[in-house]
This record gives C-alpha cells, sequence and structure tokens, in this order.
C-alpha cells in the first residue's frame, strides 16, 4: 500500500486507514483480529481509535492486538480526546492530559505516534486546549497531533496559534467527515488545511455505508442502518438525492468492473488535500472490499461525472 506524509510532517502512513470504532460493540475481538491481521498484510500501517469508542474497549482491543498479533514499530497508532463519557465536551489541559493518560494504559504503550482533539471545546479557552499538545509532545506521550470535526476558521485559528511561537507543536492532521455524499469541508476547511500544511483524513468515506449500495433497495437486517444505535446516523443519507449519487458509483463502478466501495474510496483517496480515508468495517470481509481500492485510479472522465453528480454535496447551489 502507498504511504504518504501527514501534512507538511516527516510522518508516513498508509494512504487508508483502519478505523476502530465498533470495536467492542459491533465487532468482536477475533474479527478485530482479522480485520488488523488482513490490514497490515495489506501494506496498511495507520490505525485509528479513540478514548470514547465502546467506552475505552476499542483501544483495549486495540493494545493486545498491538502486543500480540503485529509488530507496534511498524504501525502509526492514533487515537483522540475532548469528549466525556457522558458526551460532554471537554477540551480543558486536566481532561485532555487525563485522558490521554487513560488512553495510554489501555493501549498498553508509552507514546501514540498521533493524538487529536476530538472535538471543539468553545467553552475552553483554545490557548489552554493547545497548551496540553504541546505537553505530550514534550512529555514524550505523543509523537504528532491533530485536531477532529473542527470547522475552517477553528482549524485555521488552532494552526497560526502553534506557528505564532517556536517550540510549539504543529496541527499535522485534520480529521473530518468527507465523501462523495458530505462534501461541505470543501468550502472552507478544505482550503484551512492547505494553507496550514494538515493533512485531511476522512472518516465515514463511504458514506456511512450508504455508497456500498447496500441500501438501495431498502434496509438489510444485519446492516448498521437497522442496528438502533445506528439508526439515526445512516438515516439522513437515505434520501432521494443521495439516492442518485449512489447509483452514479454503482454505474461506475459496473463499467470499471470494481465494487462500489472501491470507486467512492478512490475518488475522496485522491481529492486535495486527502492523506488517508479512514475505514471502520463490522467485518474482515467488508474491509477485504475496501482494500481492493488500493488498486484503482479513477480515470479522469469518470471522476469528472461523481464530481458533477454530487455537486450539491459540496454545498453549491
Amino acid at each position: 500500500m502507498e504511504q504518504r506524509h501527514l501534512g507538511r510532517s516527516g510522518l508516513l502512513v498508509s494512504r487508508l486507514g483502519l478505523g476502530t470504532m465498533t470495536w467492542g460493540q459491533d465487532t468482536a475481538p477475533d474479527e478485530a483480529a482479522a480485520q488488523l491481521a488482513a490490514f497490515v498484510e495489506a501494506g496498511g500501517t495507520f490505525v485509528d481509535t479513540a478514548d470514547v469508542y465502546s467506552e475505552g474497549d476499542s483501544e483495549r482491543i486495540l493494545g493486545h492486538l498491538l502486543r500480540e498479533l503485529v509488530d507496534r514499530d511498524e504501525m502509526v497508532v492514533g487515537t483522540k480526546a475532548a469528549i466525556r463519557p457522558n458526551g460532554r465536551y471537554d477540551a480543558s489541559r486536566r481532561h485532555l492530559l487525563g485522558a490521554l493518560d487513560a488512553s495510554l494504559d489501555r493501549l498498553g504503550l508509552e507514546y501514540v505516534d498521533l493524538w487529536q482533539l476530538h472535538v471543539y471545546d468553545p467553552a475552553t479557552p483554545i490557548e489552554e486546549t493547545l497548551s496540553a499538545l504541546d505537553e505530550a509532545i514534550v512529555s514524550g506521550r505523543a509523537r504528532y497531533v491533530g485536531v477532529s470535526n473542527y470547522t475552517g476558521w477553528q482549524l485555521a485559528k488552532a494552526a497560526a496559534w502553534q506557528k505564532a511561537w517556536p517550540g510549539r507543536t504543529p496541527i499535522v492532521s485534520a480529521q473530518l467527515e468527507y465523501s462523495l455524499l458530505r462534501r461541505d469541508i470543501e468550502r472552507e476547511v478544505v482550503p484551512a488545511a492547505l494553507d496550514a500544511g494538515t493533512g485531511i483524513l476522512p472518516w465515514s468515506p463511504l458514506g456511512r455505508g450508504v455508497l456500498t449500495g447496500k441500501y438501495r433497495t431498502g434496509i438489510p437486517a444485519d446492516s448498521r442502518a437497522a442496528a438502533p444505535h445506528f439508526t439515526e446516523f445512516v438515516q439522513p443519507y437515505l434520501d432521494e438525492e443521495c439516492g442518485r449519487i449512489v447509483e452514479s458509483v454503482v454505474t461506475a463502478a459496473e463499467g470499471l468492473g470494481v465494487s462500489p466501495p472501491s470507486v467512492a474510496l478512490s475518488w475522496v483517496r485522491d481529492r486535495p488535500g486527502v492523506v488517508a480515508p479512514i475505514v471502520g468495517a463490522r467485518t474482515a470481509a467488508q474491509l477485504a472490499v475496501a482494500l481492493e481500492s488500493e488498486g484503482l485510479s479513477l480515470p479522469h472522465s469518470i471522476r469528472s461525472a461523481l464530481d458533477d453528480v454530487s455537486d450539491s454535496a459540496a454545498g453549491n447551489p
């Protein structure tokens, strides 16, 4: 698998990331092991988790597998903090550094390669929040830092603050929802990231699973949309407009002789500023389909057609 630099940093990551949000909830430990083994065999190196995923079980499972299944030194491990278990945002220095210590304990690691602020917390001064990132680097608990779910102005402000004084650690990544069904970040966040030298890590690059085409004729009983805790997550992308985009992806896939996920992933993977889409599969079989995208580069004509059909998802009139 091709490796890319994360933003303007020297950190190399595989151009497809493995998401672990379902680990410990919808994905059992043995299935998680099968996913990680397949990912590493395909050349994948970047694994993403967060302290709140499955109430910490995602980190616990990943930590076990890093000790038992793969060479930790060959992996780029990223986690996130800034959301309390009750859902409240908290990017105070006190909470962030305590959350990082707890993540390291669950992971069984002395440091993470990438530590990201999961959300923007308007109740905490940004200089306090960013000071926690600097402390994580200086103390050796993290190697690189980034943000997640920031708007364009929030990313620009954070990146500018870190560049304003020598010795502050730069923001090298921005993790955001981005797919053919959700392109609004192109208006402000992508330009801000390109200007700051921040690499974009798209989450839900398959449009919360909708771009796989499995919802074209209804909601399968074994799908996320059928699960009570995921219904509201998927529902916004099951409307008629999204359906037209999905049909275009399916048509392109049929013409190229590949799967719809390969087309959708290839499209977002090669957008300006994007470093590595993060795929959160429930099963190893689903991940195997996503890994097939590595061998696909979309022809210009198909990329252009998908750009046009999904233009409304970019927030354009």
